[in-house]
């Protein structure tokens, strides 16, 4: 027997209540580009667009604009890092290794560059009540992983399993709640391969109660959820999303 299967859980699923806001394009400035490890760049945006931004969950999407070669409009979606509206800045994280158009904007990108956003069209707020979470993805979920970990008050519990190139691509997170971090090292060429993240969670302890959120390249997010299910995490605990599909641009998949 698996001695970390689930205990029993009779507890009902929190409930995730989904609130939709009201969306318009913003145009906002660059003020900071700081790398927080090789392959991640932290860019801190401004302007007064930003006052009555809402962003109620950690892993709600923004769309970026960029113009295309074509003469269309390139839109990627990104997760809102930090914002304040009191300060209007809204800070994002970009992975440098991916080969698309707001990469490189991101990679070329200087203090006073522009930049045209929109949305949250909306949140999925999970309750409070959850004080349990186990948080796993590759390195495009680290930006909703360390919102919530940043976020979460100090009476909750986090675990994290999260796939990085190394050492290097690991980082750091300011939280009150108690936190204990796993890191899956593996090169880029297996970012579709869930090898790594599945031999770390094999190991983990899934007590009950605990939500469970995945987000990875699809196929990684479907063997996890597999292994999930059949270790016994009850479905209503669990919200997985494939943040990526290898071979289609600006792709995402839900599986609940």
């Amino acid at each position: 027997m698996d001695n970390n299967q689930p205990k029993d859980q009779t507890s009902p699923a929190p409930a995730i209540e989904r609130v939709r806001h009201d969306t318009r394009r913003r145009t906002l400035t660059a003020e900071s580009v700081v790398d927080i490890t090789p392959g991640m760049r932290r860019i801190t945006l401004t302007g007064d667009d930003l006052a009555d931004f809402i962003s109620l969950a950690p892993d709600d999407h923004i769309k970026i604009f960029l113009p295309a070669d074509d003469g269309g409009e390139e839109r990627r979606d990104y997760t809102p890092r930090r914002y304040d509206n009191a300060g209007r800045k809204l800070t994002i994280d970009f992975a440098l290794h991916e080969a698309g158009p707001v990469t490189r904007w991101a990679i070329g990108a200087r203090p006073g560059d522009r930049l045209e956003i929109g949305g949250p069209r909306g949140s999925a707020v999970i309750s409070k009540a959850v004080t349990r979470w186990l948080l796993i993805g590759d390195e495009t979920a680290l930006p909703a992983i360390g919102r919530r970990i940043e976020e979460s008050p100090s009476e909750t519990l986090i675990t994290t399993v999260a796939a990085v190139t190394g050492p290097l691509e690991e980082q750091t997170f300011d939280t009150s709640a108690e936190l204990h971090v796993h890191w899956a090292h593996r090169p880029l060429s297996q970012a579709t391969d869930a090898t790594a993240l599945l031999k770390l969670l094999r190991a983990v302890d899934i007590q009950p109660e605990t939500f469970i959120w995945v987000a990875a390249e699809a196929s990684v997010t479907r063997d996890i959820r597999a292994h999930l299910l059949e270790r016994g995490c009850p479905l209503g605990w669990i919200k997985a999303s494939g943040y990526w599909v290898f071979g289609k641009a600006d792709t995402t998949e839900k599986f609940g």
